[in-house]
């Protein structure tokens, strides 16, 4: 099993951190706070009308303040879960909420870089992920 001490994990969630910012259009909260990949995958998820546990899960974690933070905690959730292809392909079902978070240079919105990417996270259920949450 992959553990919090495993170099492979440092490298993966930050790969998965830079392709979820990659082209990520700047947003902002009613109170001026930058929106992150985490406000894309709770409106990409809430759009499915599934309540999602890892969603449950991070928001109800009070050390955490960020975006970044909360969108670190649900990743490895999924991992832990083996819920993170799921989830992300439930957030790119909507072509115009794609358009709205990202501009044109994002895989998400090329649909076979989509396809790669979901198929490579699809292989991830496969291994086993114990990490502190």
């Amino acid at each position: 099993p992959v553990t919090d001490g495993s170099r492979e994990l440092h490298s993966l969630c930050a790969q998965l951190e830079f392709l979820l910012q990659f082209d990520l259009k700047e947003k902002r909260s009613f109170f001026g706070q930058r929106k992150d990949y985490w406000d894309f995958l709770c409106q990409g998820l809430a759009r499915c009308r599934q309540e999602h546990e890892g969603i449950h899960f991070v928001t109800s974690l009070d050390k955490l303040k960020t975006p970044v933070g909360r969108g670190r905690a649900f990743l490895r959730y999924c991992l832990v879960h083996r819920q993170l292809a799921e989830s992300l392909q439930l957030c790119l079902l909507d072509p115009e909420s794609l358009c709205e978070w990202y501009y044109a240079r994002s895989p998400f919105l090329s649909p076979k870089q989509q396809a790669e990417i979901l198929g490579s996270l699809y292989e991830l259920d496969c291994v086993t992920f114990h990490l502190a949450l």
